[in-house]
C-alpha cells in the first residue's frame, strides 16, 4: 500500500541548535512510507514546535500508535532522549503562547441578532498573574511559586485516583485477604513477644491455664451447668425473675 502525499508534511524547519542530534531508530526495511530517518527527524522537530505527539504525527503523516511503537524498539535510546528534549521545548513554546495571550488578549467574535458584527479583545488577568508567578516567583509570590499549587493539586488528584484503582485491583485479586493474613501474623508476633517476656513461673502458669482451657473446650464445658461455678443457678428462684436465662435475653425492641 502506497501512502499518499500529505500537505501536512510541508512545514517550517526548527532552527538549528535547538534540538540535540540523535541516532534514528534502525529499521529492518527502508520503506518510503515508513519511519525513515528523515521522517523521524522531522517528527522530533514538529514535536519541539508543538509539544503535542498528536500534532507531530500529523505533521509527518504517521499514526500515534506507530510513534509510540517506534519509541519502544531496540536501539531507540537516542530517539527517546530526543523525544524528551523536544517535549521540553514544546512546553516552553506553549508557555510563550500563554504569555502572549495574557499580555495581548484574545480576539473573540461579537454577534448581534445572529450576525457577526465585529470582534473584541478579551484579557485574562488570572492567566497573566499565573504566568508572572511562575516566571518571576521572587517578585510576585514572596519567593513561593503559588501558581504551582494548582498543578500540585491536579497531580495529587491524579495520584489519589491511581492509588484507588490499584487498591480496587488488589482487592479484586485477593489483596484484602492478604491484608487480613498480614494483620493476623502481626498480632501473633506481638502475642509471642509478650510470652517471651514472661518470667518462667508466669509462663508455666500461662501454659497450664491454656491446657486446662483446651480440656474444658474439648469436654464441652458450660459454666451454667456446673454447680461449682459461682454464677451457677439451679433454677429454684425462677419466680423471682432473677433467672440467668432471662437476664441473658435482650430487652424488647433492642437492636
Amino acid at each position: 500500500m502506497t501512502r499518499k502525499a500529505d500537505n501536512r508534511e510541508q512545514r517550517l524547519p526548527v532552527p538549528a541548535g535547538e534540538l540535540p542530534d540523535f541516532v534514528p531508530v534502525p529499521r529492518q526495511t527502508d520503506r518510503h512510507d515508513g519511519w525513515t530517518e528523515d521522517r523521524q527527524r522531522r517528527f522530533i522537530a514538529a514535536l519541539a514546535d508543538t509539544g503535542s505527539v498528536h500534532a507531530a504525527c500529523k505533521a509527518v503523516n504517521m499514526s500515534q500508535a506507530g510513534a509510540y511503537h517506534l519509541r519502544r524498539q531496540p536501539g531507540a535510546q537516542s530517539f527517546r532522549a530526543a523525544w524528551q528534549a523536544a517535549i521540553d521545548l514544546g512546553l516552553q513554546r506553549i508557555e510563550d503562547v500563554a504569555m502572549d495571550r495574557a499580555l495581548n488578549g484574545v480576539d473573540v467574535p461579537v454577534y448581534s441578532y445572529g450576525k457577526l458584527v465585529g470582534t473584541r479583545t478579551i484579557y485574562n488577568d488570572r492567566l497573566l498573574m499565573f504566568m508572572l508567578r511562575n516566571r518571576a516567583p521572587e517578585r510576585f509570590t514572596e519567593g513561593r511559586a503559588k501558581g504551582l499549587n494548582a498543578v500540585g493539586q491536579m497531580e495529587l488528584k491524579r495520584l489519589k485516583k491511581q492509588w484507588r484503582e490499584e487498591y480496587e485491583r488488589e482487592r479484586a485479586q485477593g489483596g484484602e485477604a492478604r491484608v487480613y493474613e498480614a494483620l493476623d501474623a502481626k498480632l501473633k508476633a506481638l502475642h509471642q513477644r509478650r510470652l517471651d517476656s514472661m518470667s518462667p513461673r508466669a509462663r508455666a502458669a500461662w501454659d497450664a491455664f491454656k491446657a486446662i482451657e483446651a480440656e474444658d473446650e474439648a469436654a464441652g464445658y458450660r459454666w451454667w451447668e456446673d454447680p461449682e461455678h459461682p454464677k451457677y443457678d439451679a433454677g429454684e428462684d425462677e419466680e423471682d425473675g432473677d433467672d440467668w436465662e432471662e437476664r441473658a435475653l435482650p430487652a424488647p425492641g433492642w437492636e
